[in-house]
């Protein structure tokens, strides 16, 4: 069942269409990614999500009531922008915003030690938030936004600013909510991220949703076409090979993504002319191999993987 459904929804600014004529929805339990270039439209739509700016055309629902003040209580909400009052201390800041949710203090103390206690951060809480580390109003941030329980929880860039074990910390909070019949939708440009936890896509470009779906199943569609190749010795065969397009690319590793009829009993031989095979794999392409599929190389400049 949707828990959102976005149905023809326009926004402009002056002249310019930051979103143009999308729809999706996103359904109940899962984790949806919002995956495109820094400008294509992600951000405008999540704020029209949150009812803080409205739509020029289309609609959005929230569990089939249009968005309002009144669903923006049943919202987390995570901004790209960070804004935590740098001289409040941690814990006088928590009890602040998630108050604003509807929490009794009661409850909004337990939540808050709670969730503190879950990113190892109980110590903080004394602390001014201008005293933290930008990973650690990073994490402050995170909690304000989930601790009041809500529906939906929207995160715009939420492993910005945080180290690999950080983000480990929170990609595992994140699935966890998912576990427990919550709903999560997050914005990225980030191809990994979303490859590790989404259920659900939609990407982004030049303010058109341009493929959306379920992630799997999108894969599936495009067929085992790409080689994982890892080797011994010198890689330069892989600039001669034809009919290819080479991805993510290391000293001993290419991945290698067959266009039109090439044969991959081609590019082993090749490669054992050349190199020590250690692997050698068809696998279904890469989401960042999707991407270019559906847009074309020339907007893949802002996708990280």
């Amino acid at each position: 069942m949707s828990l959102l459904e976005v149905k023809q929804v326009s926004k402009l600014y002056g002249t310019f269409k930051a979103v143009d004529n999308v729809s999706f929805k996103v359904e109940k339990g899962r984790i949806f990614g919002l995956l495109g270039p820094n400008g294509a439209g992600k951000t405008s739509m999540i704020r029209m999500i949150n009812h803080i700016t409205m739509p020029d055309e289309g609609t959005v629902t929230f569990n089939g009531q249009k968005v309002d003040e009144t669903t923006q209580q049943r919202i987390g909400y995570l901004p790209e922008e960070r804004g935590l009052y740098k001289k409040m201390k941690v814990g006088e800041q928590l009890m602040y915003l998630i108050r604003l949710r509807g929490l009794s203090k009661e409850d909004a103390r337990k939540a808050i030690s709670y969730w503190l206690d879950r990113f190892e951060a109980a110590s903080w809480i004394g602390k001014e938030v201008g005293d933290l580390s930008k990973g650690m109003q990073q994490k402050i941030q995170f909690v304000a936004a989930i601790a009041h329980d809500p529906d939906l929880y929207i995160f715009d860039e939420p492993f910005s600013g945080l180290d690999p074990i950080n983000s480990e910390t929170l990609k595992r909070v994140i699935i966890e909510l998912r576990d427990r019949g919550k709903t999560i939708l997050f914005a990225t440009h980030r191809m990994e991220q979303v490859e590790q936890m989404c259920d659900d896509i939609c990407l982004f470009n030049k303010g058109k949703a341009i493929l959306s779906g379920d992630l799997r199943s999108i894969k599936q569609r495009m067929g085992r076409n790409t080689i994982n190749l890892e080797f011994h010795g010198d890689g330069s065969f892989l600039d001669e090979l034809e009919n290819v397009r080479i991805g993510n690319r290391s000293t001993n590793f290419a991945e290698i993504r067959m266009l039109g009829n090439t044969n991959p009993q081609d590019i082993l031989t090749k490669a054992m002319e050349n190199a020590n095979i250690m692997k050698f794999e068809l696998v279904q392409p890469a989401l960042n191999e999707i991407f270019i599929e559906t847009v074309g190389s020339d907007n893949l400049k802002d996708i990280k993987s």
